[in-house]
C-alpha cells in the first residue's frame, strides 16, 4: 500500500501521547524540576496547570526529539506528507535552527554558497559559524517603494557560471514584503550545475496550502526549505519545520541538526507543531483562502484612503518579481510624509494596534489563519486618521532599503579576527565584524566581512533617528563599532 495513503492526517501522535501522559499521573523523579509545576505555583498560575503538566522531559513513552522511533517520527511523517516533503525534522530552535541546519549540511569551510544578499541575518550567522564563503546576488531594487526585489534568473545564471564549483543556491520564498522570485526556474539551473537549492521558506507556510499562492519550496523540487510555522502557521513561537527532498540524506541532516539543537526538545513546542500541521492538512486551504480575501479587501480599503500604496500582484514583472504573496499587506507609506516605523509607532502608541514592522518607507501588517475582519477594519480606520492629522511634507525622507555592500572577507575571518572598537562616524572605511541590522525584519545593513561606506553610516544614523529598533553590534547603543585592525 502507497505510504501516503496509509497516513491519516487526522492523527497528532506527540498530541495524543501527552493526554495519554497526563492521565496516567505518573510521579517525576526526573527534570524539569517544576514537577509538574507543584515547585512554582506562581508560573502555574501564570501558565495555567494543563501547559505546565505536559512540560516534561523526554522519556520513552513521549520519543525523543534527538534520535525519534516512534510518535515524534509519526508527527514528522506525517508533516512530511502535508508539505510535501521527503521528510519533516520537527524543530525547537525557531526556524533561525532550521535555516542554519539547512546551510550546515550543505557547507563545509571554504565552500561557496550563492544567495540574496537581503536574507536574514540567521543565513550569514551560519557561514560565520561553518565558514563557508558567500557569493552575492544583489538584488534590483524597486526606486519607487525603496525595497529589494527578488534575484533574476539570469543574475542567478551568472553568479553560477562565475562561480562553478558553489555547492548551493539561497533563494527568499518570499522575502519580508511578499516578493517571490522564479524558483523553478533557479532549482533547475541549480541542479544543473549540480548544486543545491535551500529555500529560506521562513514567511511561506500557507503557499502549502493554497492553489493560488506562489508556488512553495518542495513543489518547486528544492532540496531543503526552512518553513516558520509560528509565522503563519499557528503554532507556538520558536517552533519550526525543516523540510528536505529526496536526494538529500536524512540522516545526517539529523547529526547536523543535534549539533546546535537543544537535546532537551520542548514538548510544548512539538505538540503545537503537531497540532497546527493537523489543522492546516485538515482545513489549511479553506482557512488561507480566507486569508488571501481579507488581505485584497484590505489592500482595496487602504488604497481607497490615498496617500498609501498597498502593493500586490501589479508588481510582478516575469522575473525580479515573478510573483506576490497576496496574504501580504505591505504599505508604502512615504507618500503621506512619513516613514514607515513613525506609523509603526504612532499605530502601537495611539491606536493600540501592533503590526509586523516599520522599516524606512513601508509597514507590513501580518495576517493569517487568526485575524478577523474587524481588526482589519479597526487598521484600515486608523490609518485614515494618521493621514489626517499626522500627514507631513515628505521632501528629505529616505528612500532606499537595500545598499549593496562592499565585501572584502568571509563572515567568518571577520568575526573571529582581532578586532577594535571605533565611534560610529570614525568608523567609515573600515571592515566590519560584526552585524548591524534592523529588527525585524533582521536583514542585515551591515555583516561581517563588509567595508563599512558613508551611504551605510547614512542609513544607520537616519534609521536610529526615526525610531527603528537596531540590533547586532556588541554595544547597545549602536554608537560605536567593531572593526577589523
Amino acid at each position: 500500500m502507497n505510504k501516503k495513503m496509509a497516513l491519516n492526517q487526522e492523527r497528532a501522535p506527540i498530541y495524543e501521547a501527552l493526554e495519554r501522559f497526563r492521565q496516567m499521573r505518573v510521579v517525576p523523579f526526573d527534570v524539569p524540576g517544576h514537577k509538574h509545576g507543584r515547585g512554582n505555583p506562581e508560573l502555574t498560575a501564570f501558565l495555567g496547570q494543563q501547559c505546565v503538566g505536559v512540560d516534561v522531559n523526554s522519556m520513552k513513552p513521549l520519543d525523543n526529539l534527538c534520535h525519534p522511533v516512534s510518535v515524534i517520527r509519526e508527527a514528522e511523517e506525517l508533516a512530511a506528507d502535508a508539505f510535501g516533503a521527503a521528510h519533516a525534522f520537527l524543530m525547537v530552535g525557531g526556524t533561525t535552527s532550521s535555516v542554519q541546519s539547512m546551510v550546515l549540511s550543505a557547507c563545509k569551510r571554504g565552500d561557496e554558497i550563492i544567495l540574496p544578499r537581503n536574507v536574514h541575518r540567521s543565513v550569514i550567522n551560519a557561514l560565520v559559524l561553518c565558514g563557508a564563503v558567500p557569493v552575492y546576488v544583489n538584488p534590483e531594487v524597486d526606486q519607487k517603494l525603496g525595497i529589494s526585489l527578488g534575484m533574476r534568473r539570469e543574475q542567478v545564471q551568472k553568479a553560477i557560471n562565475e562561480h562553478p564549483n558553489a555547492v548551493a543556491v539561497l533563494v527568499n520564498n518570499p522575502t519580508y514584503y511578499g516578493i517571490c522570485s522564479d524558483l523553478r526556474a533557479i532549482v533547475k539551473m541549480a541542479h544543473k550545475a549540480g548544486m543545491m537549492c535551500l529555500v529560506d521558506e521562513a514567511h511561506g507556510t500557507h503557499f502549502y496550502f493554497s492553489g493560488s499562492l506562489p508556488v512553495s519550496a518542495m513543489e518547486a523540487g528544492a532540496d531543503m526549505a526552512a518553513v516558520s510555522m509560528h509565522k503563519s502557521g499557528g503554532s507556538l513561537t520558536q517552533s519550526s519545520l525543516l523540510l528536505i527532498g529526496p536526494d538529500v540524506h536524512a540522516g545526517y541532516v539529523r547529526q547536523i541538526i543535534n549539533l546546535t539543537q537543544t537535546t532537551s526538545g520542548s514538548y510544548l513546542l512539538m505538540s503545537s507543531l503537531d497540532i497546527s500541521r493537523r489543522n492546516l492538512a485538515l482545513r489549511g486551504r479553506q482557512v488561507f483562502s480566507r486569508v488571501e480575501d481579507m488581505a485584497e479587501y484590505a489592500r482595496e480599503e487602504v488604497n481607497a484612503i490615498g496617500g498609501y500604496y498597498a502593493f500586490g500582484k501589479e508588481l510582478r514583472d516575469g522575473n525580479a518579481v515573478f510573483d506576490f504573496d497576496t496574504t501580504k499587506l505591505s504599505i508604502h507609506t512615504l507618500d503621506i510624509g512619513l516613514a514607515g516605523i513613525e506609523v509603526y509607532d504612532i499605530l502601537r502608541d495611539r491606536y493600540d494596534i501592533q503590526i509586523e514592522f516599520g522599516d524606512i518607507g513601508n509597514i507590513l501588517a501580518y495576517l493569517s489563519i487568526g485575524d478577523r475582519i474587524q481588526e482589519v477594519e479597526r487598521l484600515v480606520s486608523a490609518l485614515a486618521e494618521i493621514r489626517r492629522r499626522c500627514q507631513k511634507d515628505s521632501t528629505g525622507l529616505l528612500t532606499q532599503e537595500y545598499i549593496e555592500p562592499d565585501v572584502v572577507t568571509s563572515p567568518q575571518e571577520a568575526f573571529y579576527a582581532d578586532k577594535v572598537s571605533l565611534p560610529l562616524e570614525e568608523s567609515e572605511g573600515y571592515i566590519c565584524s560584526e552585524f548591524v541590522m534592523c529588527y525585524p525584519p533582521g536583514i542585515p545593513i551591515l555583516a561581517p566581512g563588509e567595508r563599512i561606506t558613508r551611504e551605510v553610516l547614512d542609513y544607520i544614523t537616519y534609521a536610529k533617528s526615526k525610531g527603528c529598533s537596531m540590533t547586532g553590534p556588541e554595544d547597545p547603543e549602536i554608537l560605536r563599532l567593531n572593526v577589523l585592525k
